[in-house]
């Protein structure tokens, strides 16, 4: 059965791209465009490959990156007037530049005011026992919220990391409820959170495997369970809500 997960609701091209940014540690004024651009492009391969509906201003996006990686790949013109001498040339990045320096600017802003309205509302008493396993691995616990960009990569490394026997038959007829139920029931038995890579580890075909990754998609999404990961693109661990 097909499923497909329409990515409006979560993040946009923006985003990705700032995602980029901090995980390549970039000066966001001197963006390497060849870099960024094959890393854009590889993002979105992997989410078609996972079935996840792009919105176009995604594709926009890629054109955008392209058509200025090539710009930036033309030679300047050697000879110059004395007016245009003393005139620096035009960036091809800057209107992105700009775009992204305001994008951020704004998507800050509406962070800080979501952390205020959760102030209180995250404050809970110590349960007895729950704690006793994470006390055992504080920094997993370290770092912070992650994003669906953040999610993609460490699902794409998974998928890498598995050998798949694409003959072997999927003979459970799974569908996202089931799968999202599932996780759920996961989470409920361990409330102190899991590893991400725990996750799936009863997948046995790729088919399970990407379908579990949709339905984890979806209950971020909703609001159901939150993943946080630790400093340095570290362990991914996923908390119920």
């Amino acid at each position: 059965m097909e499923c497909t997960v329409r990515l409006q609701g979560f993040e946009g091209p923006l985003d990705l791209l700032l995602h980029l940014i901090r995980k390549n540690q970039l000066d966001i004024h001197d963006i390497p465009m060849t870099l960024i651009t094959e890393q854009y492009l590889e993002y979105l391969s992997l989410m078609r490959s996972l079935n996840l509906d792009l919105a176009s201003d995604y594709l926009v996006m890629a054109a955008t990156l392209v058509h200025i990686k090539s710009r930036m790949l033309l030679p300047q013109p050697a000879e110059t007037s004395q007016t245009e001498e003393s005139q620096e040339p035009e960036d091809p990045r800057a209107e992105l530049v700009r775009r992204l320096l305001e994008y951020q600017k704004y998507r800050d802003a509406a962070q800080g005011l979501v952390v205020r309205s959760m102030l209180g509302r995250d404050v809970f008493s110590r349960p007895e026992g729950v704690w006793e396993e994470v006390e055992k691995e504080p920094e997993l616990f370290l770092g912070g919220e992650v994003s669906i960009f953040d999610l993609v990569e460490a699902f794409g490394r998974l998928m890498s990391s598995r050998n798949w026997d694409e003959k072997a038959l999927d003979l459970e007829r799974l569908t996202l409820a089931d799968c999202i139920q599932q996780i759920a029931d996961v989470l409920k038995a361990r409330p102190q959170g899991i590893v991400f890579e725990e996750l799936f580890s009863e997948s046995t075909t790729r088919k399970q495997l990407v379908l579990s990754f949709l339905a984890l998609l979806e209950m971020v999404r909703l609001r159901m369970i939150r993943a946080y990961q630790a400093l340095g693109w570290g362990t991914i661990r996923i908390l119920p809500v």
